[in-house]
């Protein structure tokens, strides 16, 4: 990490409350909204509210993701007006960003006065249980990324954000946890729906390309319930920075765990060209399947953080 961060994060944080109105200037929750999911900003009050594109805030990175805005939206929710700041899109490490960068958002929450994020992503399912459309609310993760060096706080450590060391074995705040279960139970009283929602564990890896087959099945067998590109940079640098994290998957598809078919099998002789590109291509994952299935599951998503962001 840069060690101009944390004088980059302020500058950035007193150009917005220059612009900000008095009752939006410390937003208590900052949410992440992750692909497909930007339909979040429509719970916020309309009448009480500031947008600014990442191009015009200083010291944002801005994605190049189609499904990734890159709006920051200050305004308040529920009818406690509870004041919140909205990323809508994320820049992502695949995009050529460096580690700092990515979580540069995450620096200026904290200095903006932000005590909780809540992240959501859209997801692979591993777990062969999760259907798609399923939410996971994460309880645990591997940074494969991280692992190898790619960490977020790899460098000089800025101690007016937090300590050089710090530990990551209660990341996901099991109180806010326990939150997110009961809101969805409530929810789903009022709104009876075939979704469900589980306790997973989240892989990140850098991408861009979709997983293997067999890394699919590797990540499986290390532990990994859902697998995506995002999000866990950006939890390390709020713990990091004396947050808490409550942090939800979208599952937009399921990984292919089967091996990889091969040439020689019977059942592939005689097929033509377009039977044999049907054959393989069955589960194989694309960007547009994971917007599709957030816009399906917007709704759900929306009820679930209305409710957890009123009880904060």
């Amino acid at each position: 990490m840069s060690t101009s961060t944390f004088h980059r994060a302020i500058e950035t944080v007193e150009f917005l409350r220059l612009k900000l109105p008095a009752q939006l200037a410390k937003p208590r929750v900052a949410i992440v909204c992750g692909s497909g999911l930007g339909g979040l900003a429509e719970t916020v009050d309309g009448k009480v509210k500031e947008e600014w594109a990442y191009r015009d805030v200083p010291g944002f990175p801005v994605s190049t993701v189609p499904g990734h805005e890159g709006k920051l939206i200050f305004s308040t929710m529920t009818e406690r007006q509870v004041p919140v700041v909205l990323l809508v899109g994320r820049a992502h490490f695949y995009e050529g960003h460096s580690m700092d960068l990515v979580t540069f958002a995450t620096r200026v929450c904290k200095l903006l006065g932000v005590e909780t994020m809540l992240l959501t992503n859209a997801a692979g399912g591993l777990n062969p249980e999760y259907s798609v459309g399923d939410i996971v609310c994460l309880n645990d993760h591997l940074n494969l990324a991280g692992l190898v060096g790619f960490h977020p706080l790899r460098g000089p450590n800025e101690a007016d954000f937090g300590v050089r060391f710090p530990p990551l074995s209660d990341a996901y705040n099991i109180s806010l946890r326990q939150l997110a279960h009961r809101s969805w139970e409530d929810l789903r009283r009022q709104r009876p729906s075939e979704r469900r929602i589980h306790e997973g564990i989240y892989a990140f890896v850098a991408g861009p390309s979709y997983e293997t087959r067999a890394e699919c099945r590797m990540l499986r067998q290390m532990g990994a319930d859902v697998v995506g590109m995002s999000t866990v940079p950006e939890i390390i640098v709020a713990r990091h920075s004396g947050m808490r994290v409550l942090a939800f998957s979208l599952v937009t598809n399921k990984a292919v765990l089967e091996p990889t078919v091969r040439a020689d099998e019977p059942e592939l002789q005689g097929l033509s060209r377009t039977e044999l590109d049907a054959y393989l291509s069955r589960g194989r994952a694309s960007h547009e399947e994971v917007l599709e299935a957030g816009r399906l599951a917007a709704v759900d998503m929306q009820g679930l953080v209305l409710r957890i962001v009123a009880e904060l």
